[in-house]
């Protein structure tokens, strides 16, 4: 390929390039992940002990700093005595990735240390309930309302500059609060979630919905339609490939106010898990973790990504089962949301 095409400003890759890159977004962190692992002199400030010698304090497997290393093995030498052995090693916080992808499989059958304690697929079944519900809590009141300000100025003149206001407040400043309203269990790191996301959520999608193209709106009324017809055929279904987009967007911010929120009140989810593999040392468990959390926000998002372009038709022409089924189900309904090129629009 050119150089032209590389920097071209707007111009796609094709497929397969999409492809290479794709993955070589995901192979040059392991790549380097990799270099500082298993290359001695890249980064191993430390030294694995392999025999202690006569060194009263080395034990096999210890990690020691070089200079102490050094020093050591200088004053048992000077001493007469033999001298330990070890190799180059990093530090226990930052385990290889073959120690990681190991504990993908140990963390889900290795039982708790204390009883009690829940499995990881637990952790992960509660952290998920957990961002499910206070997503769709914030979306049953976010969307309407962002859609509501976005169409009609008094509307955003009234809720937007308080909302503008609350949103620069931190979610976790009100953790003492849910607690405090809503008792020690699940219900406050739900609302922690719900604070982090609405305000934002109505503000974002507001100014999606300002975006749409006044040529319908003044097309609708030529034909008659009234302000509530216009609002639910017409300003809605042309901005709602980008409110479905702006969710997507908005639904990874969730996640990130996650951790904070299994904090809140008695610690649970995949937050508590990650916290005791902490305390019990087991890096290897915690950066497991921490990537699955990766992993489900990925597939999620591309699996909300597929069922988009099966119900936004528009978008890509190619008739999937999918897709038959939704214009089915919307068929007759509202004839914006999936237009037919072969009919001519109809004013109500």
């Amino acid at each position: 390929m050119s150089r032209a095409r590389w920097v071209a400003i707007g111009r796609e890759p094709s497929p397969r390039l999409r492809a290479v890159l794709t993955t070589c977004s995901f192979l040059l962190p392991l790549a380097l992940w990799a270099l500082v692992s298993y290359v001695p002199w890249i980064w191993h400030p430390l030294m694995r002990i392999d025999s202690p010698g006569d060194v009263a304090w080395f034990k096999p497997g210890l990690l020691v700093e070089r200079p102490a290393f050094a020093e050591e093995n200088a004053k048992a030498v000077a001493a007469g005595g033999h001298a330990a052995t070890g190799r180059p090693a990093n530090p226990v916080f930052l385990p290889a990735p073959h120690e990681v992808g190991r504990a993908f499989w140990t963390a889900f059958t290795t039982p708790p240390i204390l009883r009690g304690e829940p499995w990881l697929h637990q952790s992960l079944a509660l952290s998920i309930k957990t961002i499910f519900w206070g997503f769709v809590i914030s979306s049953l009141v976010g969307v309407p309302l962002g859609i509501v300000c976005g169409a009609y100025g008094p509307v955003s003149r009234l809720f937007e500059p308080v909302i503008d206001f609350v949103r620069y407040m931190p979610a976790p400043a009100f953790g003492a609060l849910a607690v405090a309203v809503l008792g020690i269990y699940d219900a406050p790191k739900i609302a922690i979630i719900v604070l982090g996301t609405f305000f934002q959520q109505v503000l974002v999608i507001a100014n999606t919905v300002r975006r749409h193209d006044p040529a319908l709106v003044e097309a609708a009324q030529t034909l008659g339609a009234r302000p509530g017809q216009l609002l639910l055929r017409v300003i809605v279904p042309s901005c709602l490939v980008d409110i479905y987009n702006d969710q997507r967007i908005l639904l990874g911010w969730a996640w990130t106010y996650l951790i904070v929120a299994e904090v809140v009140g008695v610690s649970s989810g995949i937050t508590f898990f990650i916290n005791q593999q902490a305390k019990y040392r087991n890096f290897d468990n915690v950066y497991a973790a921490i990537i699955i959390i990766g992993v489900i926000g990925l597939t999620t998002d591309q699996a909300l990504a597929f069922l988009g372009r099966q119900i936004f038709v528009w978008k890509d022409p190619r008739p999937t089962g999918i897709r038959n089924f939704f214009q089915r189900l919307f068929a007759g309904r509202d004839v914006l949301l999936f237009p037919d090129n072969d009919q001519p629009p109809t004013g109500s």
